[in-house]
Order: structure tokens, then sequence, then C-alpha cells
């Protein structure tokens, strides 16, 4: 189950790194391939990034190094919780193909919550 759990982390991780270095690095790819982007503040889609990125090291370090490892399943927790308000702010825009995309991240996060905590 060790491995399984580990498994999912990677992957989740991975999504969150990709996610918020477009988000925090790339504002000008995250515009383009992210229609919401454009319509709200710059700042706020820096700010997601940098989360993402924070809780994506969070899902990992903290349990692979054995370094304060309950920061893995608050970690997950919290990504958990960011995606979820992605998901109802693609909601309250009408945008439910984005849907999907936050379903599976959610899922992905709250496994690796559980199976941390």
């Amino acid at each position: 189950m060790n491995i399984a759990i580990w498994i999912v982390q990677g992957i989740t991780a991975l999504g969150f790194v990709y996610s918020g270095w477009l988000k925090a690095f790339q504002y000008k790819q995250a515009k383009k391939s992210w229609g919401w982007v454009t319509e709200v503040p710059g700042a706020l889609v820096v700010s997601i990034g940098v989360a993402e990125l924070l809780g994506a090291l969070g899902m990992i370090l903290p349990y692979a190094l054995n370094i304060v490892p309950v920061l893995t399943p608050v970690a997950s927790a919290a990504l958990a919780v960011v995606v979820l308000c992605g998901a109802l702010f693609h909601i309250t825009r009408k945008e439910y193909r984005e849907l999907g995309v936050n379903i599976i991240f959610i899922a992905l996060a709250v496994i690796v919550a559980v199976g941390r905590f």
C-alpha cells in the first residue's frame, strides 16, 4: 500500500508542479493554455501557482525526509481545497469542461491525505 501511495503522491505532485510552474513563472503561456487566466488579476494567478508549487514540495519532502511527516497529508488536504476552489470557480463561470481535471486532482490529493494520515 505504501508504494501505491508513493506513486499517487508522485503523479499528483508532478501535476501540481506543472500547473504551478505555468501560473507562477510562465504567465504568458498560462494565458494561452487557460482562458480564465486573462480574466483574473495576475497576482492571484501567480499566488495560486506559488501555493501549488509549495504544496507539491509539501506533498513529497516531509514524508520522504521524515521531517515532520504529518505535513505531507496536511499539504495534500490543502491542495485538495485549492483545487476544489478552482472547481467552484469553473462552475460559476459555466466552464464544465474544466471540471474533469479538477475532480481527478481532488481525488488524488484526498487519497494521499487519507493514506498518509
